[in-house]
């Protein structure tokens, strides 16, 4: 693969689904195992072949601009181009706003969605493109691809009605050319397929296969979704049972505290009084005095005082104290008794 591989990765999408959490930044920069879902996102992609050749295409919404600082602090070697979507039309909306920079091999992945592969095999892909699927008992909540006798696809089908096809898409695909998936949006624009007034991407693969290109699926074994707090909770277990706890270096630095691994505290933290664990997050700056934590995520520069928390959430410099309860909290908010 000797052409720059573009990974475009729609992002303006409003989170609501993850508020209050999502009203004052982008859903891939939630708090997720001590970073945020965008660094995960990017973590995947350090298989595919000749990642020096590689540029990065973010389709951006309401404060893009926080994802834009975020990329320049913390990857300012990465290569990225932004495009703003102002108005939610869709995935197929979004990846034409970004037309101009989608030509060669080209990545397309959903910015809640994480999953374990190794893309170095593309470097020898020789199909039209690919699309990652994950077998599902029940596969009616999702999209399913449908093949063909010989294996390809033949059509991609949201909310099946029955389960006798369970191949599930994950929101990850890969096209050798990207010109020919804006050409099949063009169609799929002029005409007018749309769902809700929006135009999905499931609509314009079809149409690249009635034009006759050959996609195939891959499989994947562990597909993350971090687009709920359930999910987002699920993921953070996930990713801390994984390799991303630092569950022993941490438990000598908590004074007087009982650490049930796995966790991640960041070193900035300060747990004094407490319990912590198992499967909880602390970013940095975070305060935890005398307060119970379990199956939890706690944003940076978060207080927590003389509390019991389990399946929570709490971003950027939350106050709570004297609570025993289950809490979804957004930035510089509070509960206090």
């Amino acid at each position: 693969m000797s052409e720059t591989l573009k990974i475009a990765i729609p992002m303006a999408g409003l989170g609501t689904r993850l508020r209050p959490l999502t009203w004052s930044r982008p859903k891939p920069l939630v708090a997720l195992a001590g970073r945020t879902v965008l660094d995960y996102i990017l973590d995947m992609f350090k298989t595919v072949p000749d990642p020096d050749h590689v540029e990065f295409v973010f389709i951006l919404g309401q404060r893009g601009e926080l994802i834009q600082e975020h990329m320049e602090r913390t990857y300012p070697n990465v290569k990225v181009s932004y495009v703003v979507q102002k108005e939610m039309r869709g995935q197929s909306d979004a990846l034409y706003l970004a037309r101009e920079y989608l030509h060669g091999p080209m990545i397309m992945a959903f910015a809640d969605t994480l999953i374990e592969t190794d893309f170095s095999f593309l470097k020898n892909e020789t199909s039209d493109g690919v699309a990652w699927v994950k077998p599902m008992p029940d596969p009616r909540r999702f999209g399913v691809a449908e093949l063909d006798m010989n294996g390809w696809i033949s059509r991609l089908i949201e909310k099946p009605q029955d389960i006798s096809n369970n191949l599930v898409v994950v929101g990850f695909y890969y096209f050798k050319e990207g010109e020919a998936l804006v050409g099949a949006i063009e169609e799929q624009m002029r005409r007018g397929i749309t769902l809700k007034g929006e135009y999905f991407l499931a609509d314009a693969l079809n149409i690249l296969i009635e034009k006759g290109a050959k996609l195939r699926t891959h499989n994947v074994s562990t597909w993350l979704d971090a687009g709920t707090p359930d999910a987002l909770l699920e993921t953070n277990r996930h990713l801390l049972e994984h390799g991303q706890a630092n569950t022993e270096r941490m438990s000598a630095c908590c004074k007087d505290t009982l650490i049930i691994p796995p966790v991640y505290i960041d070193p900035t933290a300060e747990v004094s009084r407490s319990i912590i664990g198992p499967h909880v997050s602390l970013s940095a700056g975070c305060q935890i005095h005398e307060s119970v934590l379990s199956n939890s995520i706690v944003d940076e520069c978060a207080q927590v005082t003389s509390s019991v928390l389990t399946n929570s959430i709490l971003g950027s410099n939350v106050t709570v104290s004297g609570q025993a309860v289950q809490l979804n909290l957004g930035d510089n908010s509070w509960a206090m008794r």
